[in-house]
């Protein structure tokens, strides 16, 4: 399943969205915080609406807060780690994230302090999404007004961004395309290209299609050993995906990428779940406590594609992009309780709230503000640039924060009862 998720974000996912973030002319950072952060946190969407519907409890809130921690260091730590390359990074795009993050953990929080959710509470969580997109769409005006305002503390930061500006936007640009397109690719509105750079856009992928035409087909063998093995292995694999998803890098297909990147997203979905059921019978064959494994095996289960996604792109040295998705998409985990928090309060039980548990919310809480300050310290301390010694930070304290909660969630610190899976 690991397999699985690696093929449909690397052969399929990660390619529609590059030219989605092209045909929007999106900068790294915007396109991982939104189309990118939406398509790989789709688990938690579907996890969020089984716990609304289906099993009616508050498996939605669990998985998506248990995670957070998770989702910000460990992910985090994969990327430095697994990444060859050293990617650079700007303040604005990390700071907005964070901010957005914190904002959107604390409505969440403060919503389910009294174990009941109604529907404007549930509204304001799209809300606070919405003005979130809206900042986006203004991302550039308003990253360069800062600047501009907090010159003598961001003129550290200039040097950076202009050399993220070398790196390739996306990674089916071309690189003396990519530094226009990434500086002046929008207008007053922020997203949308203008007529001059239209024309730029236009040969950036005109000069994509001639490489797109020249692609590998899927079942062409690798010459490495190991890739040998692996590619033998997945090959039932690549042929499912292959017979059911519209493959946007080949010329025939090219305009098929909306297609493409919704159908890998539910892919995704679906893989994720065979992923974590799994994960969840081995906890409860080896007698590990509830609490734990979903503090530990089901938090990465639930964000294996944001792990994937992230240190693909991070690879490639879309430092901003990997970072974006990372945060952008705990923000969209917000999201994704608000929705079937909203539909079921306001047009299905609308004679009452719904029910949630709070247990242990002081501690998540804590949890939750700390390892946002801590990850963007760590970056600001690491001048602002993704690489090992970044991953090796981020790891210790992931694996610092995952025994607190532990040894709290097992009562050795404060008093908490304990479950075991299937209990």
């Amino acid at each position: 399943m690991f397999l699985a998720v690696s093929i449909v974000c690397d052969d399929y996912f990660l390619p529609s969205l590059e030219i989605i973030s092209e045909c929007l002319g999106l900068s790294q950072d915007v396109a991982g915080a939104t189309f990118m952060a939406a398509g790989s946190s789709a688990p938690e969407l579907v996890t969020a609406f089984l716990g609304a519907f289906v099993t009616k409890g508050d498996i939605g809130v669990s998985t998506i807060l248990g995670s957070a921690i998770y989702n910000l260091l460990g992910i985090s730590a994969a990327c430095g780690l697994f990444s060859s390359v050293v990617s650079r990074l700007s303040c604005w795009p990390l700071f907005r994230d964070c901010l957005a993050y914190t904002i959107s953990a604390a409505a969440v929080l403060a919503m389910i302090s009294d174990n009941r959710i109604y529907w404007y509470e549930s509204a304001s969580l799209l809300l606070i999404y919405g003005c979130y997109i809206l900042v986006l769409c203004f991302d550039i005006k308003i990253n360069q007004y800062l600047m501009k305002k907090f010159s003598p503390c961001c003129t550290c930061f200039t040097k950076a961004m202009e050399e993220n500006g070398e790196q390739q936007p996306l990674v089916g640009w071309r690189d003396e395309s990519g530094p226009l397109i990434r500086q002046q690719s929008r207008t007053d509105s922020g997203i949308f290209q203008d007529e001059l750079d239209y024309s730029q856009l236009s040969a950036s992928l005109h000069g994509l299609d001639e490489i797109s035409e020249d692609h590998p087909n899927v079942f062409t063998m690798p010459e490495a050993d190991m890739k040998r093995i692996l590619w033998v292995l997945s090959l039932p694999i690549i042929t499912v995906f292959y017979l059911t998803i519209p493959d946007c890098r080949r010329q025939f297909w090219r305009n098929w990428f909306m297609v493409t990147f919704l159908i890998s997203a539910a892919w995704i979905s679906a893989i994720t779940y065979v992923l974590v059921w799994m994960v969840t019978i081995a906890g409860e064959t080896l007698g590990i406590p509830e609490s734990v494994m979903g503090l530990t095996l089901l938090a990465a289960g639930t964000s294996v594609p944001d792990t994937v996604a992230s240190v693909l792109v991070a690879r490639k040295g879309n430092g901003d992009m990997a970072m974006s998705n990372i945060v952008g998409s705990n923000v969209f985990d917000m999201l994704c309780l608000g929705i079937p928090w909203f539909i079921k309060t306001a047009f299905i039980t609308t004679s009452g709230p719904i029910e949630v548990s709070s247990s242990g919310l002081t501690y998540t809480a804590i949890s939750l503000i700390c390892s946002v300050g801590f990850i963007f310290l760590a970056v600001h301390l690491n001048g602002w640039k993704i690489d090992k010694k970044l991953g090796t930070i981020c790891l210790v304290l992931y694996l610092v924060f995952t025994v607190l909660s532990i040894l709290y969630e097992l009562g050795i610190i404060g008093n908490n009862p304990t479950r075991v899976c299937g209990n």
